[in-house]
């Protein structure tokens, strides 16, 4: 009976160490440390969030800068550069005495110039005739410019239409200012125009007070040698007007 206990104990003690060390697997909550997990994770999503906030505004700012590069769609520059041209070619067909310095200075050496005693009646009635041909150029000329820059007002009507409703509609910034700009261009040409129509009517007064003046001294030397003694007065063929 002794023997068999003694059997039983040592085949225990031989099934014990052969089944080898026993590691015991124990879970374990810290609520601490789960909470600085929670905090953790909470940041970084943040940080996540912003990141993505701030990658959409830079993606809106390059949008919005694009739009601003936008070039208008409408360009009125070549109309105006047409309407200034019809009024270059206006001014430069001006007859007989232009807007020449160098031509003025010659016709106010001879036609204009005071009446001497050595010139002839026939010369004298070719200076007065000449005079007045410079006059009634002069006014036709000035009367060309204005219906020529009449001419443009519809045109500068329709390109004010069109660049307002190009700015009302416009993407950005650029083609705000493309419109502005263009407008100012157009007033600039409008300026233009204003100015040559001045000066052709100030050049017609001019020469028509010049003739005045040439007639009153060509008179006042006829006058002299009507009155001079000995001279008296000597017929000649003489055409004034055509």
């Amino acid at each position: 009976m002794i023997s068999g206990k003694r059997w039983a104990a040592s085949l225990a003690l031989l099934v014990l160490s052969s089944a080898g060390p026993v590691r015991a697997q124990l879970v374990v909550f810290d609520p601490n440390n789960y909470a600085q997990n929670v905090l953790t994770a909470a940041r970084e999503l943040q940080q996540i969030n912003n990141q993505i906030l701030a990658l959409q505004n830079q993606a809106q700012m390059l949008i919005n800068q694009s739009r601003n590069l936008v070039n208008l769609p409408y360009s009125s520059l070549l109309q105006l550069q047409q309407s200034i041209q019809r009024t270059q070619d206006l001014l430069k067909q001006a007859q007989r005495l232009a807007y020449d310095v160098q031509q003025i200075e010659q016709a106010f050496k001879t036609i204009y110039a005071p009446a001497a005693a050595g010139t002839s009646a026939a010369d004298l009635a070719d200076n007065a005739r000449s005079r007045w041909q410079t006059s009634v150029a002069a006014l036709q000329d000035a009367l060309k410019l204005q219906a020529g820059v009449v001419g443009n007002l519809d045109a500068i009507k329709s390109q004010s239409a069109a660049l307002v409703a190009a700015s009302q509609g416009a993407a950005g910034a650029l083609a705000v200012t493309q419109a502005g700009n263009q407008i100012l261009a157009m007033q600039a040409q409008q300026l233009a125009d204003l100015t040559a129509v001045v000066a052709a009517q100030g050049r017609a007064q001019s020469l028509t007070m010049a003739e005045r003046a040439a007639a009153k001294d060509q008179a006042r030397e006829q006058l002299r040698r009507f009155l001079t003694q000995g001279q008296g007065d000597q017929s000649s063929n003489v055409r004034m007007f055509h």
